[in-house]
């Protein structure tokens, strides 16, 4: 699953230590769908895990607390009580590994509200709960939240590109960077072990055509149907030219690929510059079996690459310290 660094402006974890998370991230998925499995193959009835660690979260009095609230408490203390030996366990796989698993706002604990009758479609329930959980580490910090535009929950592209890319792939989701001063707005850059992809993602109607030239605009056919849309290679030269120009001045040396893609549509362009892989239908899902199977760890030079965006990245956020309770709960949706 590949992890969102950055998304928009929104305020993101990785922006605090990007090592750490992406780190973090990967073994907080692997252990928590270990531990779920299990639980699972053990017949634990998975829809306790989101009232287990509600409960813990409020089972806390205070001294200014009436006695109906300490009484709530007391019953909710002892509901968590049967799920102490899931907790002890979460606490012992945190304490063994290098940096400790962040609990409360920044830990995944997933929500499984319906019964898998099989392991696939168990994985597929962790999997979208996960989803949801890259966009909160995407979009808040302990102090800071931005407003999470409700169209990325139904963004299929998204959606597809965290569930099925590797783990070790950092994506970097329609940046905005400040250049000289300037936001500038990018597209897709996905940051691998091994180079930096800029991408332009062509969503259209399935079946269409789009007939590339040189030219400002395109043709999209679809059925008798004609249409124009402008040269989708402009915004993506112009965006590799960006990252090169950011790698350079920061001297680092890292190669860049320029990729055109589609996944429902076909592209007929056999004038493409050398520089530009067409990826359309026919070829997606071979990309994305391809990317799969790559096996190839994080590498300093990824990180470096991947600090310098973050670097010039632009942050749009508000303070937590003084949100309602409503608009916690609420911003917890997602």
């Amino acid at each position: 699953m590949a992890q969102l660094v950055k998304m928009l402006d929104y305020v993101s974890r990785y922006e605090q230590d990007l090592s750490r998370y992406t780190t973090q991230f990967i073994r907080l998925k692997r252990s928590q769908w270990e531990r779920m499995k299990r639980q699972w193959d053990n017949g634990v009835d998975l829809a306790s895990w989101q009232l287990a660690a509600d409960e813990e979260s409020t089972a806390t009095t205070t001294e200014n607390e009436s006695p109906a609230e300490e009484e709530v408490g007391k019953k909710r203390f002892s509901s968590l009580s049967r799920f102490l030996s899931f907790r002890k366990e979460e606490q012992i796989a945190s304490k063994d590994a290098e940096t400790p698993i962040e609990t409360g706002d920044l830990q995944f604990t997933p929500n499984i509200i319906q019964d898998p009758r099989s392991v696939q479609q168990l994985r597929k329930l962790y999997m979208d709960q996960l989803f949801h959980f890259q966009l909160k580490w995407a979009s808040s910090t302990l102090t800071e939240r931005s407003r999470v535009d409700s169209k990325f929950m139904a963004d299929k592209v998204l959606h597809d590109f965290l569930g099925s890319l590797p783990d070790s792939w950092l994506l970097f989701y329609f940046p905005v960077l400040k250049i000289k001063k300037a936001p500038v707005e990018l597209e897709v850059i996905l940051m691998t072990p091994v180079e930096c992809i800029c991408m332009t993602i062509l969503e259209t109607e399935e079946g269409s055509v789009l007939v590339g030239s040189g030219e400002r605009f395109w043709t999209k056919k679809l059925g008798d149907q004609e249409s124009k849309l402008l040269n989708p290679t402009i915004g993506l030269n112009r965006m590799g030219k960006i990252v090169s120009s950011l790698f350079s001045s920061a001297e680092v040396d890292f190669p860049i690929r320029k990729i055109l893609l589609s996944r429902e549509s076909y592209i007929d362009f056999p004038g493409a510059a050398h520089d530009i892989r067409i990826i359309d239908r026919r070829d997606y899902p071979k990309w994305v079996e391809q990317g799969k199977k790559m096996s190839t760890p994080m590498k300093s030079k990824q990180f470096k690459a991947a600090q310098v965006l973050l670097d010039h990245c632009q942050t749009t956020a508000a303070s937590r310290l003084f949100e309602t309770e409503e608009e916690h709960l609420g911003a917890e949706q997602y």
